[in-house]
């Protein structure tokens, strides 16, 4: 079922999300400053391609680097990001047919707005990273 719904989802919305999010992770690598958040643009950006098996864990490891990072993010672009997974997935659930990619939208919101310090593991194996 999974891959159905992943196939759909690249159909439809999928392949313009992870451009966006690969756009703005090799704008965002131009500088020296922006190369974590590059990364993590990137990171996004494949899990907006495949969001539909996979979840997102938060690495203990991560430490205040990341922390300050997301500050930094969620002031400058995070939220702006967030709102617009809301909406659309808001927007996504009015139809039955919609409601998975809605929920697929909500899932990324936590993603988008704090990404450094994340990892993106299989569903069946959420644990597996810690």
């Amino acid at each position: 079922m999974k891959t159905i719904l992943n196939v759909m989802w690249l159909v439809l919305s999928g392949i313009w999300l992870f451009l966006g999010y690969v756009l703005a992770g090799v704008l965002l690598c131009i500088t020296i400053i922006g190369i974590p958040f590059g990364i993590a643009a990137f990171r996004i950006a494949i899990y907006a391609l495949w969001p539909f098996g996979y979840t997102t864990v938060e690495r203990r490891d991560a430490g205040a680097p990341s922390c300050v990072g997301n500050v930094l993010w969620l002031v400058l672009a995070g939220w702006w990001l967030a709102l617009g997974h809301i909406v659309t997935g808001i927007a996504l659930c009015v139809t039955i047919i919609g409601i998975p990619f809605g929920i697929a939208n909500f899932k990324m919101v936590p993603l988008s707005l704090l990404p450094l310090g994340r990892e993106i593991v299989p569903t069946d194996a959420p644990f597996a990273a810690r």
